[in-house]
């Protein structure tokens, strides 16, 4: 018996939805749910399935027999095959819209809260070239289209560097223009790549671990930083000499130019040497009166622009008097404990990576504040009875957490403290509702507002204020 065909084919599928990480979603006539790729709620669809799970379909449109209002031409030529930018065929009024009614439906469904009206989401001034940091993966054996595949004619050039195609850790799509980063991002990569296969220098191959560039990073600020790191896989001092001295004659304007040389099995660089060819070993972000040194390892976030608007909002909502002590947890280099210093009698920073609170306790020295303490810790484990006794207890506590949300732990002792007021700055609002359920118990939320930090994709940050229960 021939193995079961379980794709299945979808007419006059209407789209009604975005749902998980930003799939536009669709229902069949008796409820059944299907993800459909590249569609915008609006859109009507004949689909063809190419997933099933228990709960919905993955499908592919066929044909759109009606297109959506909410509609738009994506500027990106490679719109559809990279897995970034997933929402660029959508006005951005309507992606605004999807972030801010996934933000409410998390905190109602997930955290069961008692909500305030939410304020309107804070939009991008800048919704192309905004980003501050790109990471670029170089490759031997590009990502080919289907048109190549099926064509007679001999692949000439099999190098690339660009990024992954989703779901495909061995696969790197080679890029022409992006979209996201401002100049001279573009015309650096080009060149690295042109100058690169121009001499032979190898790309590598990520199967047999093999291959002497590895991959590229591009960092800038607002104020004409530009650092460029160039990870080595084989260390061959004169090939390696010969690019960056290339890129060092070509791009005068680079501030910071930088390697490392890594052999291992991945590519992260936070336990590796950096090595600084030319330059600075940091480029410097300026935010109001504040600078802050950027370093290769340095987390940073990555829209500029909109991180200002993302801390004057959080200044707004801690409603600082001006005498308050404040414990800023997750501080990363120190930037939003910097930022409200000046306004607070005292803030005492805590991160769990070493190297950041260095680089904070640094920051803080050249913006000349010192009503600024920065303690490294396991953040579950910092905050004992000696802990509180040294650095006194908080009236305002401002928490930044990654995507995964506050340790259980954590959230018990913000409710042990009881502090006046919390501000919840969150990037993922499912996670964040969760820990905003739990802290229910003593305080009540006053004000709500999301931020779009990243246009074009479902990605939103969220901030939330909390104020203790009488």
């Amino acid at each position: 018996m021939g193995r079961r065909n379980r794709h299945k084919t979808f007419e006059n599928l209407e789209v009604i939805d975005t749902g998980h990480k930003g799939k536009a979603v669709a229902k069949t006539s008796d409820g059944q749910v299907v993800f459909v790729d590249n569609a915008v709620p609006g859109d009507i669809v004949h689909a063809k399935s190419y997933k099933k799970r228990r709960r919905y379909y993955q499908a592919k449109p066929l044909e759109f027999v009606k297109l959506s209002e909410h509609r738009t031409e994506p500027v990106c030529e490679h719109f559809g095959t990279c897995g970034g930018c997933k929402w660029q065929n959508m006005k951005y009024e309507q992606q605004l819209f999807y972030k801010q009614k996934s933000v409410e439906e998390n905190l109602k469904r997930i955290g069961h809260l008692d909500l305030p009206p939410i304020s309107e989401i804070k939009a991008s001034e800048d919704i192309y070239f905004y980003r501050n940091k790109m990471e670029f993966s170089f490759s031997n054996n590009r990502w080919l289209t289907q048109e190549e595949i099926e064509s007679d004619n001999k692949i000439q050039e099999k190098n690339a560097l660009g990024f992954h195609i989703p779901g495909m850790w061995d696969k790197i799509l080679d890029l022409n223009t992006c979209h996201l980063q401002q100049d001279p991002s573009n015309a650096i990569r080009n060149e690295v790549k042109r100058f690169a296969i121009d001499n032979n220098l190898s790309f590598f191959d990520v199967r047999q671990q093999t291959g002497l560039l590895r991959t590229l990073m591009i960092r800038t600020t607002s104020s004409g930083g530009v650092m460029v790191l160039i990870q080595f896989y084989d260390d061959k001092p004169d090939e390696r000499e010969l690019i960056l001295e290339h890129l060092k004659q070509s791009f005068p304007e680079i501030t910071a130019l930088l390697y490392v040389i890594n052999q291992k099995a991945n590519d992260t660089i936070y336990d590796q040497e950096v090595i600084c060819y030319h330059g600075e070993e940091f480029i410097t972000e300026v935010m109001e009166s504040l600078k802050f040194k950027i370093d290769a390892k340095s987390f940073y976030q990555t829209n500029s622009k909109q991180a200002y608007e993302l801390y004057k909002i959080t200044r707004d909502f801690a409603e600082i008097q001006g005498h308050e002590v404040v414990y800023d947890l997750y501080t990363g280099t120190g930037t939003i404990a910097q930022f409200i210093a000046k306004t607070v009698k005292k803030v005492i920073g805590v991160e769990a990576v070493p190297e950041a609170i260095e680089k904070a306790k640094e920051n803080a020295k050249t913006n000349q504040i010192d009503n600024c303490e920065f303690v490294a810790g396991d953040m579950k484990k910092v905050f004992t009875k000696a802990f509180v006794a040294k650095h006194g207890q908080p009236d305002l506590i401002i928490t930044d957490p990654p995507r995964e949300g506050m340790h259980k732990d954590v959230v018990k002792v913000l409710l042990d403290l009881k502090p006046q007021r919390i501000v919840y700055v969150s990037c993922n609002s499912a996670t964040q509702a969760r820990d905003l359920e739990i802290l229910s118990e003593n305080y009540k939320i006053t004000q709500v507002k999301p931020v779009d930090m990243f246009p074009q994709t479902h990605h939103v940050e969220n901030v939330v204020a909390l104020e203790l229960k009488l």
